[in-house]
């Protein structure tokens, strides 16, 4: 059992576990696993994705449990692969959360609730404030295309429960791109519950979002979300 240290609150949860996917984040790892440090016991996995530069180390001196990838699989297979730790090592929950700053500990007893309290499986810590032009267009054309309801589908700041950890560590998550719709897409055929929790993201700390930095980049995903939505769709439409 861990503590969630947070004011006014002493409970016990299940084994939980916060995996922080991180390629090429020295600046700001070491500063992210202190926030998370702060607020809870729970152990601190970064699963660095085949960075060039000192994350690893920096993750290790600040107290982290590192897992090195030896080539580069993006976000999600960094995600999925602490998942897949998550599964082995037998927690019952799993926070994910960047490595840039943008995701505050401080939210984690709110991020929580949802799940101890048997209201959902999944809960998403939304912040439908922030960011680009070119991210609120994505948004909105992924929502109508896709017909799923969170608010921030793009979010990685998430708490899955155990059955949302087994389904998404297994081989059919591998085949996915990005960690937004055809994830959700999984849980909801799953019968999972998904809730929106509102929280504050700041602008990232340093970098630049690895997919909302050109139009180049938003086209490619865009693309591909778009086309795996209407397949999705489509495919529930027909059963």
């Amino acid at each position: 059992m861990n503590s969630l240290r947070s004011p006014g609150s002493g409970r016990k949860i299940p084994r939980t576990i916060v995996i922080i996917p991180a390629h090429n984040e020295a600046s700001d790892i070491g500063r992210v696993i202190a926030e998370v440090r702060e607020v809870t016991a729970f152990p601190v996995v970064v699963v660095d994705d085949a960075s060039s530069d000192d994350t690893r180390e920096l993750a290790r001196s600040a107290g982290a449990i590192v897992i090195p990838l030896s080539v580069q699989l993006g976000a999600w297979g960094a995600i999925q692969a602490g998942l897949r730790y998550a599964l082995s090592r037998n927690f019952e929950y799993a926070v994910t959360m960047d490595a840039d700053g943008q995701h505050k500990a401080g939210s984690l007893p709110a991020m929580m609730q949802p799940i101890l309290e048997k209201r959902a499986d999944i809960s998403i810590g939304c912040c439908t404030r922030r960011g680009s032009r070119l991210r609120k267009l994505a948004w909105g054309l992924m929502k109508g295309v896709s017909g799923l309801t969170p608010d921030d589908l793009t979010s990685g700041f998430r708490v899955y429960d155990r059955r949302a950890i087994k389904a998404l560590a297994g081989r059919e998550a591998t085949l996915l791109e990005y960690q937004d719709v055809g994830v959700l897409f999984m849980l909801q055929r799953e019968g999972l519950n998904i809730e929106d929790v509102e929280v504050e993201m700041p602008p990232r700390n340093s970098g630049i979002s690895r997919i909302f930095h050109s139009w180049t980049s938003v086209g490619f995903y865009m693309a591909y979300t778009l086309l795996l939505s209407l397949t999705k769709r489509q495919r529930k439409a027909r059963l």
